[in-house]
C-alpha cells in the first residue's frame, strides 16, 4: 500500500519530503528512488519525531505552503489531490486549510474511529467557532506555523497535529476546509478490537494536543 501510494504522489510535479520511521533497507531504497523525493532521518521517536524532520526540511525549502499527508492517501493522491489544490485559494491571514470529509462520506468509516473523530472535531469547532473536519488528514500549512510545530511534545503522539491546529487559532491565522468525498477504503470499513483500541488511544492524544495548544506560552 505504502509503495503504491508513494508513487502516486512522486508523480506529482512537488518537490517531496519523506521521514522514515525505521523501515527495512529494501523500502527505504525504494524511498530513495522516487523522482523529487528527499528523505529524512527522524528527529526523535514515534509520529512526532517523523513530523518534525520532514516539516523542518520542507520549511527550510523556502515554500510558502506545506502540504503535509500522512503516506497512506493513495485515493486522496489520485483522484483529489490536484482539485483540494486548486481550490485551496489562500490568502496572508491563512495558516491552515483542511482536506475534511463530506458528511456521507464521513459515515463510510467504521463505527469507533466515527465517535473518537466526531469528538474532536467537535471540541475543535467549540473552540474554533470554525465547525469542519479536522481529523481526515492532509493539510497546508503557511511557512509561519511551522517553527511553532517543533514546540510538540513527543508524547503528543497524533495529537500533534490537534497541538499545531489550536496554536495557528491562537495565533489569530484562519484555518480554512475544504470538503469533499474522501469515503474510507472498502478495506478498512471493518474493525476489530486493535483499530478500537488504537482509536480510542488517539483519541486521548487529540484531546491532549488540543489542550497543549491552547495551553503552551507563545512567547
Amino acid at each position: 500500500l505504502l509503495r503504491s501510494a508513494l508513487a502516486s504522489l512522486a508523480r506529482v510535479d512537488l518537490p517531496l519530503f519523506v521521514c522514515d520511521g525505521g523501515s527495512g533497507s529494501d523500502f527505504a531504497a525504494f524511498l530513495r528512488t522516487r523522482a523529487r523525493a528527499t528523505v529524512v532521518p527522524p528527529a526523535g521517536a514515534g509520529p512526532v519525531g517523523q513530523m518534525k524532520a520532514s516539516l523542518r526540511v520542507a520549511h527550510a525549502s523556502g515554500a510558502e505552503f506545506v502540504l503535509y499527508t500522512e503516506p497512506d492517501k493513495q485515493a486522496f493522491f489520485e483522484d483529489k489531490l490536484g482539485a483540494f489544490l486548486a481550490r485551496a485559494r489562500v490568502d496572508e491571514n491563512a495558516g491552515i486549510v483542511l482536506a475534511g470529509r463530506s458528511s456521507s462520506s464521513f459515515d463510510t468509516y467504521p463505527r469507533t474511529q466515527r465517535f473518537t473523530e466526531a469528538t474532536i472535531n467537535q471540541l475543535s469547532g467549540d473552540h474554533y467557532g470554525v465547525d469542519g473536519d479536522y481529523s481526515y488528514g492532509p493539510f497546508l500549512v503557511h511557512r509561519d506555523i511551522l517553527p511553532y510545530v517543533d514546540r510538540a511534545s513527543g508524547e503528543l503522539g497524533w495529537g500533534w497535529r490537534h497541538f499545531i491546529f489550536a496554536v495557528t487559532h491562537r495565533l489569530d491565522r484562519r484555518l480554512v476546509h475544504i470538503e469533499d468525498d474522501f469515503p474510507c477504503p472498502e478495506d478498512q470499513r471493518v474493525e476489530d478490537e486493535r483499530e478500537r483500541l488504537h482509536r480510542l488511544r488517539q483519541l486521548g492524544q487529540n484531546v491532549n494536543g488540543l489542550l497543549a495548544g491552547l495551553t503552551i506560552d507563545l512567547a
